[in-house]
């Protein structure tokens, strides 16, 4: 187990670079398995979520090369087995092989996918779905087989905005005879890079980023080289921090667009930000007033951008709230910035924070992968010494965080305990 020590109250300076998108990633690596060729995927991070999904790859036979920021994967000799909980109870984006095999073989048998305990996380949109394409769903003690003779494209509704099913269903379907219509699709940016790479394979996909994703399934899918986009959850991340502590921090490599719900609270609170074609300029201020927060689907405030708010919201003047929409158990972060000496309460989903307090360093722990950022940007705030136990939720989703950090100013350790 490792534990991150954090000696805060340093101001910040210097660039950050962001990485390639956990999200995103997390359903290429599985989506590549859909081609017969060699598929080359570029500004992968280095996360243990990436790392958790290249074993799942190995271990269906399938030939994975990493280099410095890119993977190689060749399908190829890709068995077909039963993927078991030992890796799929790694991370919830292992259910992205239930897509991928299923579009493929029109067989997949894997146990339940894990991932942070934010609140309930049902797949049945994605069974659904391919129940919806012809398939066929059992359950036997969370091991689940969906299987189809073959796959005929069909018209899908979502009862809600999903992104994991949305690209769930991308996968079963570009290989299905006919066309898909999922309506009420989700638009995250993670969605078209799917869909990007997904058509640099051969696929026939049209709509991805709106409402309404059409997909006219093919034989076969090809070789391909393919980019990641910038981690927008990352890039908020920092962003956030830099109008906690930043002095002309910069936030580098990122499409400004993507996190517009975010640096227009930040901007209503009375942070300036120097936005630029692919980089935001950032320090902390004064007098900053007191905002309300609903989290929606994109492009909508992002639940994942929530929980590192948090903190910020210390430094305001005033009563601001968060509204939590999508996930019934994100607020797990909350008694340990009251620890740290924040003033939050929480009711009904909505997370009331009244401001400005100081907040000081104490031992703490990260309940899950945001809550963990909220506690390092409250460590990196608060004076004296934040210790910060089950990191590894953290290092799950954020590349080179201490090396990042320290970079710029901060005094951070990452131990073994």
């Amino acid at each position: 187990m490792k534990m991150l020590e954090i000696k805060g109250g340093n101001p910040l300076s210097g660039t950050i670079r962001i990485s390639g998108a956990k999200n995103s990633v997390v359903a290429l690596i599985p989506a590549a398995i859909l081609s017969s060729e060699e598929v080359t995927i570029c500004n992968v991070p280095d996360i243990t979520d990436t790392a958790a999904l290249c074993e799942i790859l190995e271990f269906l036979n399938v030939d994975v090369k990493r280099a410095t920021e890119s993977l190689v994967i060749n399908p190829s000799k890709m068995e077909i087995k039963e993927i078991p909980s030992i890796y799929t109870k790694k991370l919830r984006a292992s259910y992205y092989f239930m897509g991928a095999m299923l579009g493929k073989y029109k067989k997949v048998t894997m146990a339940l996918p894990g991932g942070c305990s934010i609140g309930a996380r049902p797949i049945n949109l994605h069974l659904k779905g391919f129940e919806a394409l012809g398939a066929t769903v059992t359950n036997k003690d969370n091991i689940y087989t969906v299987e189809a003779k073959e796959l005929k494209g069909a018209n899908i509704y979502l009862d809600f905005a999903s992104v994991g099913a949305t690209i769930n269903i991308m996968l079963a379907a570009v290989l299905a005879k006919g066309t898909t219509i999922i309506d009420n699709a989700a638009k995250e940016p993670e969605i078209v890079n799917v869909a990007t790479l997904l058509n640099n394979m051969g696929a026939k996909i049209r709509g991805a980023g709106t409402s309404n994703i059409e997909i006219t399934g093919v034989e076969r899918l090809g070789k391909c080289f393919h980019e990641v986009i910038p981690d927008r959850i990352e890039a908020g991340t920092y962003v956030i921090l830099g109008a906690a502590i930043g002095n002309n921090l910069k936030i580098s490599n990122i499409i400004p667009e993507h996190i517009e719900a975010l640096t227009s609270k930040l901007e209503e609170m009375g942070v300036f930000l120097d936005i630029g074609a692919d980089y935001i300029i950032v320090s902390s201020g004064k007098d900053y007033k007191p905002v309300n927060v609903k989290t929606q689907t994109y492009p909508g405030f992002a639940t994942d951008l929530q929980q590192p708010l948090t903190p910020l919201l210390t430094m305001c003047n005033g009563r601001s709230k968060i509204e939590e929409t999508i996930y019934e158990n994100r607020f797990m972060h909350i008694p340990y910035l009251n620890q740290m000496g924040a003033d939050i309460r929480v009711k009904n989903q909505t997370s009331t924070i009244i401001g400005p307090t100081k907040l000081t360093g104490t031992d703490v722990v990260a309940t899950d992968l945001r809550a963990g950022a909220s506690l390092v940007i409250a460590g990196l705030m608060a004076s004296g010494t934040t210790r910060i136990t089950n990191v590894e939720h953290i290092l799950r989703g954020y590349e080179n965080i201490v090396e990042k950090l320290l970079g710029v100013g901060a005094n951070l350790e990452l131990k073994d305990i």
